[in-house]
């Protein structure tokens, strides 16, 4: 047994559940902020080697996901699907003049790698805000963890037993086995959820159905994710992004399924209005 790994369990796990839970959308938004900059700092770590990215403006951008709530409650004319239109091309504007006003110091892999970083860590963080923000954020955020955790779970006990087809050669430890073990164990996870809530479903809706397949969905996405920022570290040959977490790697290693599948949620509440059945 990996002691690091469950302490790091035992310790982080809770924490984790005291914020998503009981903190209200200001103070996770906050955290997630600081999130953002811990994950950003592995991303300029590692890119480092190849390039050298623009750190402050990664670093000040991450800052704006502790406002994405209070800027609409203080200012309400400024809503918030503005901000992000307006925030892009500011970005690249700030990044290019990073050049000229360098004599080209910076160049254009430079920005390149921090736009990339920008879009891909705080992009998709913020959709953890926004997802945690809504009306029954509470149990979305939730679903999104357990979708994601779930999957790896299941993977690495499934594929640990059973695996003997290789995945990816982007992974070479993942096999076909783990895989498909991740489906279903997410599933199984989406389908125990949806019978928790259960209760609060019309006799229209099969929630548990509705969760497992939801579940089954969300782990798919959730490897995606995962072997998307494996692709990232073999590229600069790295094996963890940090190593914040004993036993679990970095904030990007333990948080990369959760950025795939906390956008694929919001967009399907965006959506289908009947997802709002969690309410």
């Amino acid at each position: 047994m990996d002691i690091k790994r469950v302490t790091s369990i035992l310790l982080g796990f809770p924490l984790v559940v005291i914020i998503l839970t009981f903190g209200n959308k200001y103070i996770v938004d906050i955290c997630l902020a600081f999130i953002a900059m811990l994950a950003m700092q592995e991303y300029f770590n590692a890119v480092s080697k190849d390039a050298k990215p623009v750190r402050w403006i990664g670093y000040i951008v991450c800052l704006f996901i502790a406002l994405i709530h209070i800027v609409p409650e203080f200012f309400p004319q400024v809503p918030i699907n503005i901000l992000m239109p307006i925030g892009i091309p500011t970005i690249l504007l700030i990044l290019f003049a990073q050049v000229i006003f360098t004599n080209m110091k910076t160049n254009f892999k430079d920005i390149a790698y921090t736009f990339f970083g920008m879009a891909y860590v705080i992009g998709l963080i913020v959709f953890i805000a926004l997802l945690r923000g809504l009306n029954n954020g509470r149990i979305l955020v939730w679903y999104a963890i357990i979708a994601a955790w779930g999957t790896d779970t299941c993977a690495y006990l499934v594929g640990m037993r059973f695996g003997k087809h290789k995945l990816s050669k982007i992974s070479p430890k993942k096999s076909v086995e783990g895989s498909i073990g991740g489906v279903a164990g997410s599933a199984l996870a989406g389908a125990l959820f949806g019978y928790l809530f259960s209760a609060k479903v019309g006799q229209e809706v099969n929630l548990i159905v509705v969760c497992a397949v939801l579940g089954a969905l969300g782990s798919v996405i959730s490897q995606i994710g995962d072997l998307a920022a494996s692709c990232i570290k073999r590229e600069f040959g790295i094996k963890d992004y940090g190593n914040i977490m004993p036993g679990h790697g970095g904030v990007l290693d333990r948080f990369d399924s959760v950025l795939a599948i906390a956008p694929t949620l919001y967009i399907l509440y965006s959506v289908f209005e009947d997802f709002s059945f969690f309410v």
